[in-house]
């Protein structure tokens, strides 16, 4: 039976039809022109011709307006806030890789206890100094993190936004150098000492409350810190002595002498009834300051302790000292931990990482350390071990303080060379960070926006594009290896040579100059044999492999003994 023959058992409806009517092609009637601006608003236009016309009255280069740029807005904070809620499980975090558009993706450092990568802030982002420029000896941020509180030899407090970097306020605090400040646990004072032994107490909108004369003969006052319960605060002294005061009363209580030379720097640990200073004498004392006795001392350094500094947990204290090396001690055994070596002159300053095992020192010839304490002993198959990363050149000289934002993104520093400078984490895909060129200046300008768009005229006796330092104490309980969280190994550590390239520039300095940014040419002179063999022979570059649990850094940097004195602290 052929085909023809078969009966249609299908509807009519369902058989295909042949359409009556050709295929019509869709076409658009609405939004057929490309995306157009915004309208401007003519209240802006007619103010931004007004100040066109006044500049050019003046005499004066329109300027180019920009929005400054911020960088590491809160560090994260609200997207991790919010991945808190919805996270698969307690440990999630976004994987992160080298390409730029995961930056959304990194989170603070908090978020990655087991990664210090996250904590190494290499990246340069910007300088602000004062238009009458003196050395800034000391930097803090302020309680609640969002401004930089600097201390110069002007005897000025400036005030600098943590955010964009740019200037906010200055006051005439002292009549001296400032040498050092603190605020109380609770952010609710500011307490500050300068070159003659003047304490001053400041309220949070620097309001001066009370001043007197601190230190006997009107020698300088080198340190200050709080009492974990702001009851007291300590001063170190150049008469010698170590003072502890009643905050309230504004009255001495006790005497702490036995150091034989002036007393650079005094710390009192974050949870317990401990002080522990540091002298010309180039002793180390831990004072109880209830009986004002010495508990121990510490003769490993061979030169001036110019800085001192305790770990968030209070288990381990870090010294700088002009002998060019920064020592960490656990005071558990009250052992020598480690002994850092790289630095090429006197270590000026120190600070640690508020939630990574990473110390941060500062030295003379203007290089800013990062040093990684969650690494093993070095063994005798590599009996030196290089800094985990270096900015050997962030500034021109000294660096006299060192401070990390609370939340720990961000670093600021603060110089001999009249400058206050920000330091950032690198970002996922970075090319032309500082860590990975082994810290060495990077080739080009990486950040001018803050130092082409601020007008004269908006802050009056400030120039543009200056960024602040500060010191800050971040103690407590958001840090690795908590009281009873294991025991860090006691003993004694091998040498750690310094690991990365790079020199001191002698230059002429200048008011542009970009931290990591100056002429390799020297003077278009060619190198001398012994230069050259120094530049074909120079250390490797070393790429970072690994991420280890618990990055620290200690900033430590003070002014040489022996060096010409350029007008700080010492």
């Amino acid at each position: 039976m052929t085909s023809t023959s078969l009966p249609i058992l299908l509807p009519a409806s369902a058989l295909p039809q042949v359409p009556n009517v050709p295929h019509q092609q869709w076409k658009p009637k609405r939004y057929m022109f490309p995306p157009q601006p915004p309208p401007q608003d003519d209240a802006k236009l007619q103010e931004q011709e007004l100040a066109n016309a006044r500049q050019m009255l003046d005499g004066k280069m329109i300027k180019k307006t920009r929005p400054r740029r911020t960088v590491d807005y809160n560090g994260g904070m609200g997207r991790w806030v919010l991945m808190r809620k919805l996270r698969p499980n307690s440990s999630y975090v976004p994987h992160l890789r080298p390409s730029p558009p995961f930056i959304i993706d990194l989170l603070p450092p908090k978020a990655y206890p087991d990664n210090c990568s996250t904590s190494l802030c290499t990246k340069f982002v910007h300088t602000s100094t004062n238009k009458i420029r003196c050395p800034v000896n000391v930097v803090t941020w302020t309680p609640e993190g969002r401004r930089i509180l600097t201390g110069s030899t002007s005897g000025e407090f400036t005030l600098w936004n943590g955010l964009t970097f740019n200037f906010e306020t200055i006051l005439q605090a002292h009549d001296t150098a400032i040498c050092t400040f603190s605020f109380t646990h609770s952010g609710a004072y500011l307490a500050s000492a300068d070159k003659t032994g003047v304490i001053k107490y400041f309220e949070p909108n620097m309001n001066n409350l009370t001043a007197w004369q601190g230190s006997s003969s009107r020698e300088a006052i080198r340190g200050l810190s709080f009492s974990p319960d702001d009851q007291r605060f300590a001063t170190a002294s150049d008469d010698s002595s170590v003072r502890i005061w009643s905050f309230q009363e504004s009255r001495v209580e006790s005497v702490l002498t036995g150091h034989g030379w002036d007393v650079k720097c005094v710390q009192w640990h974050p949870t317990k009834g401990l002080l522990v200073s540091g002298s010309k004498d180039n002793l180390i004392k831990f004072w109880d300051p209830r009986t004002g006795t010495v508990l121990s001392t510490l003769h490993s350094h061979k030169n001036t302790v110019q800085a001192l500094s305790w770990s968030p947990n209070g288990n381990l204290v870090a010294s700088a000292s002009r002998d060019q090396t920064v020592r960490v001690f656990d005071i558990r055994a009250m052992k020598e931990f480690r002994v850092l070596k790289g630095h090429k002159k006197e270590v000026c300053s120190v600070a640690w990482h508020p939630y990574h095992p990473i110390l941060v020192s500062g030295g003379s010839e203007g290089s800013i350390l990062h040093w990684d304490l969650s690494t093993p002993e070095p063994l005798y198959t590599s009996p030196v071990s290089p800094p985990r990363a270096t900015l050997s050149q962030a500034h021109d000289s000294n660096v006299w303080s060192l401070t990390f934002h609370p939340l720990g993104h961000l670093l600021v520093s603060a110089s001999n060379d009249h400058t206050t400078r920000f330091w950032s984490r690198e970002r996922p895909g970075d090319v032309s960070s500082v860590f990975s060129g082994g810290g060495e200046k990077p080739p080009e300008v990486t950040d001018t926006t803050g130092q082409e768009d601020e007008d004269d005229a908006m802050v009056p006796g400030f120039g543009f594009g200056y960024t602040g330092s500060s010191t800050v104490h971040n103690s407590g309980e958001h840090w690795w290896n908590r009281e009873g969280d294991g025991n860090p190994s006691l003993s004694m550590s091998s040498d750690i040579g310094y690991g990365r390239s790079g020199g001191y520039h002698d230059g002429p300095s200048t008011d542009d100059i970009i931290p990591g940014f100056t002429s390799t040419s020297r003077q278009n002179t060619a190198p001398s044999p012994q230069e050259d063999h120094h530049l074909n022979n120079g250390p490797d570059e070393w790429a970072l492999n690994h991420h280890t649990n618990n990055d620290w850094t200690s900033n430590a940097n003070r002014q040489s003994r022996w060096g010409p004195r350029r007008g700080g602290r010492f």
